[in-house]
């Protein structure tokens, strides 16, 4: 290196990070195709994740193989032990991923209603037509609880641990001032509308089913501390009737 190369280069160099990151050699072909596969492999894992977490909420873990949970993807099944060990692995992230899905969906609901009327919001968000009928994009506890439940440890902690976060969201909207007794609550009232949620599915009347959410909701308002008409003011909230 030639004097006038180096002091180039230390005048660069105390430019900052940014000046001496400029410097670098720019990328060889070889590490782009690599940054590029490893962009592609992350794009196909987030795919078989999104495709497992709705197929499994509609039809069960053990109700699609992964051959045609691949082929659901639009990829093959030689695939898929890339991105996976195992298919109890991909169970238990897609259980993760559809309640951090249902989390979400919550708090928009909470974040979005006036204060006194956060948790009727939470309620009608949940005891909805809507989610009783699309299960693919609903609650997992509710779509896939009972099923999870024989599965295997890594599916029982996702769900376990889906249910300790709606619950905790549940019990920041109650207005008892002792913590433990919020987060009992909490737990009860989540685990209210999980049971309900599956039993108006199994109902064959549609207005039996109808009926059991909006009475339902009602029954928990006033269970759990929210005033029977708050609901009124929530956008998309389901009739009474």
């Amino acid at each position: 290196m030639t004097f006038d190369i180096y002091i180039d280069y230390l005048y660069h160099l105390n430019q900052g990070p940014d000046a001496h990151m400029a410097m670098r050699r720019p990328e060889t072909g070889r590490q782009v195709a690599m940054r590029q596969s490893k962009e592609v492999a992350a794009q196909t894992r987030e795919r078989i994740l999104k495709t497992a977490s709705r197929a499994y909420r509609r039809r069960g873990i053990a109700g699609i193989g992964l051959a045609e949970l691949m082929a659901e993807a639009g990829l093959t099944h030689g695939g898929f032990y890339k991105h996976f060990p195992s298919k109890d692995a991909l169970a238990a992230e897609a259980i993760a991923h559809a309640l951090d899905e249902t989390r979400r969906t919550l708090e928009r609901a909470v974040a979005a209603a006036a204060p006194g009327a956060r948790l009727a919001a939470l309620i009608d968000s949940y005891l909805t037509p809507v989610h009783r009928d699309r299960p693919d994009r609903g609650c997992a506890l509710a779509a896939l609880g009972t099923e999870a439940a024989h599965g295997a440890p890594s599916v029982r902690a996702a769900l376990a641990d889906g249910f300790a976060r709606l619950a905790g969201l549940a019990a920041e909207q109650m207005a008892d001032a002792a913590l433990p007794l919020r987060e009992a609550k909490g737990q009860a009232l989540v685990s209210a509308l999980v049971g309900t949620l599956m039993l108006s599915r199994t109902l064959p009347d549609r207005g039996q089913s109808d009926a059991m959410l909006t009475r339902s909701r009602d029954t928990l308002l006033a269970a759990f501390g929210g005033e029977g008409g708050a609901a009124a003011s929530v956008p998309g909230a389901p009739a009474s009737g």
